[in-house]
């Protein structure tokens, strides 16, 4: 997909768009994640004034998001279903159905499946890009898919993520 130009507020309205369930592009995460993001909204697919990108991660239990930080960008979670333990700028939290999370700019965050069920979230990402991390070190997936077998993160991760939101390691 390629980008959509940025629209303003001087224009007569903004875009619209449906996006029926099992239609946008998922990829499958390697360790130690190992569960999968569906990248349902970004500027590949829409125009917006603000830019965002929004979509759900899905981690099996046992799965986890390990430590890091976006240097400038911001992030909102809304849990799904499942339980988890999120670990934001040295404190820890509950994840459960129905709560909401908020990282800014530079704060550590890590996400722990330490339940027995599939622990899934919606994300926000301002401004974007999420979604290019995510189809970068992951595989494609297909809607009702069976897992595949874990699998490692690429050899260049570190190059991904530095060309793509996330701020240079360490982030404690």
């Amino acid at each position: 997909m390629t980008q959509t130009p940025r629209i303003s507020f001087d224009e007569p309205h903004g875009d619209a768009l449906a996006v029926p369930a099992g239609a946008a592009p998922t990829f499958w995460q390697p360790v130690p994640a190992n569960g999968h993001a569906e990248c349902i909204l970004s500027e590949k697919n829409i125009r917006s004034v603000h830019r965002f990108s929004m979509g759900t991660q899905t981690l099996p239990p046992g799965g986890r998001v390990r430590l890091h930080a976006h240097d400038t960008s911001e992030e909102v979670f809304y849990v799904l279903r499942g339980q988890g333990r999120a670990e934001i700028g040295g404190e820890t939290h509950r994840m459960a159905p129905g709560a909401t999370l908020y990282m800014g700019h530079n704060v550590p965050h890590t996400f722990i499946n330490d339940g027995d069920t599939e622990l899934q979230w919606v994300w926000f990402f301002m401004p974007g890009g999420l979604e290019d991390f995510f189809a970068a070190i992951g595989r494609a997936r297909q809607a009702g898919e069976a897992a595949p077998e874990p699998f490692a993160r690429p050899s260049d991760v570190l190059q991904i993520e530095a060309n793509t939101v996330f701020a240079p390691p360490p982030h404690a």
